[in-house]
């Protein structure tokens, strides 16, 4: 029996906007970190990104892609989006403010287009891994194709 592929929003904008990706796939029965899927899928750390949300001290969310082995500088990153201190979203706001769920959230396709930086580090690389949108699906891609499709600018935002 052939398995249907099963395209994830951030699927669909790739392809609406023309954009090539490789996706990979692996099991998921619970929550990965960034790592683990990095090593299920054979890939260098260094080229799988994660995805993580922040609310603003205005109250807003924005988004931050990362290499999965590296942490977020919070004073970086608001400084980069503009505001004087972020927080991490809550778990149980995720999916009400991105559309996504935890393990599955990706700068691509979210329910509304937010503020995104993604490390300045994805740009001496020449394709990148993020989630595809939904767990145990990752999508392979070039950095400034990620940077179109998520309306992105690079930053300087790790440690």
């Amino acid at each position: 029996m052939v398995r249907k592929e099963v395209k994830t929003n951030a699927m669909r904008l790739l392809e609406r906007l023309k954009i090539a990706y490789r996706q990979h796939e692996y099991e998921c029965a619970e929550f990965k970190d960034g790592m683990q899927v990095a090593d299920l899928l054979g890939l260098p750390r260094e080229r799988v990104f994660k995805t993580l949300v922040t609310e603003g001290a205005d109250r807003n969310h924005y988004v931050f892609v990362l290499p999965v082995a590296e942490e977020l500088d919070m004073e970086k990153a608001a400084k980069s989006v503009g505001v004087k201190a972020l927080a991490m979203l809550r778990i149980t706001d995720l999916t009400r403010v991105t559309g996504y769920i935890r393990g599955g959230c990706t700068a691509v396709g979210m329910k509304k287009p937010l503020v995104t930086r993604i490390s300045a580090k994805a740009q001496a690389l020449p394709r990148i891994v993020v989630s595809g949108g939904r767990p145990g699906s990752q999508i392979e891609l070039a950095p400034d194709d990620l940077l179109r499709a998520s309306n992105a600018q690079y930053a300087d935002i790790t440690l």
